[in-house]
């Protein structure tokens, strides 16, 4: 029953102009950043991994935007589950579309790291070409459920869980649809190679060169960004040159790419999660209390 009350109070919002939604979300955002979680410590972890320049002050006072900047995109959420098409249009802008309708007939992986408003950048793109995505499936039957819906309501896309494997995403690849590919969490030392990220070894999955050889695809990195009254999803032209036979090397670049644009904006980047968690043998855990 909460989960179903907490949707409605998301449907609720969803009627609000943007601007009041953020104004919410800054209130709010800043009041959670105060509670000592396990998600603040996370957060002042990897900022102060990857932005050792930084004082203390400094990236306190980021990791209080970025908490400010999680809680708006989760108030948001009901813009991707229920608003119009027209609505979708207005809210998220597309700057590069260009480089994606150059590439009619060819198979693409557009490369989205996790940043605030990747949910509603991958509906919004769906309205322009066919996606394919993967997803985690959510541990209440009722809200993974109601989340497939939301995320198939224009029929614009298909989604396939971790748990499939890729073989399935591949072949929808081939078949035409564009990935919506998200390579930058860390899902184990297995699988993984570790490659620098803002200057830190990173155990992170080595897919997208993989996949992009499998497929001959090109690789279109993107980006959201949030703007005062809506979002921009920034689509920048294919990497040159990828992948290679070397996958460490390709993943190296890709991480690459990802640090420049978290870059530009800090605070929108996913700091919560715990990036760092594996290590190479005979490093301690970053996260130990």
């Amino acid at each position: 029953m909460g989960v179903k009350l907490l949707v409605g109070a998301v449907w609720l919002l969803s009627w609000l102009p943007f601007r009041a939604v953020s104004a919410l979300g800054w209130l709010l955002g800043n009041l959670v950043y105060l509670l000592p979680t396990s998600r603040r410590h996370i957060g002042e972890v990897n900022l102060r991994l990857c932005l050792p320049a930084l004082d203390e002050a400094a990236r306190a006072r980021l990791l209080r935007r970025h908490f400010v900047a999680i809680v708006q995109m989760l108030l948001e959420y009901g813009y991707g589950w229920f608003a119009s098409r027209e609505r979708l249009k207005r809210l998220v802008r597309i700057d590069g579309l260009e480089h994606l309708q150059a590439l009619a007939g060819r198979n693409v992986i557009l490369m989205m790291p996790h940043f605030t408003g990747l949910d509603l950048a991958g509906l919004r793109v769906s309205l322009e070409t066919p996606l394919v995505s993967i997803y985690s499936v959510q541990k209440d039957p009722w809200l993974d459920a109601f989340f497939r819906a939301r995320r198939l309501r224009f029929g614009t896309g298909i989604i396939f869980s971790r748990r499939q494997g890729t073989r399935p995403t591949l072949r929808a690849l081939r078949d035409g649809y564009r990935l919506y590919y998200l390579p930058d969490q860390d899902f184990g030392a297995r699988d993984s190679v570790f490659v620098p990220f803002f200057g830190v070894p990173a155990a992170t999955i080595g897919g997208l060169s993989r996949m992009a050889a499998a497929t001959d695809a090109a690789v279109l990195p993107c980006y959201p960004r949030r703007e005062a009254d809506g979002y921009t999803l920034v689509i920048e032209p294919a990497l040159q040159g990828f992948p290679t036979d070397d996958v460490t090397a390709d993943t190296a670049r890709m991480n690459a790419v990802i640090e420049r644009q978290a870059r530009g904006q800090l605070h929108q980047y996913f700091w919560l999660h715990k990036r760092f968690k594996s290590r190479p043998p005979g490093e301690a855990d970053f996260y130990a209390k």
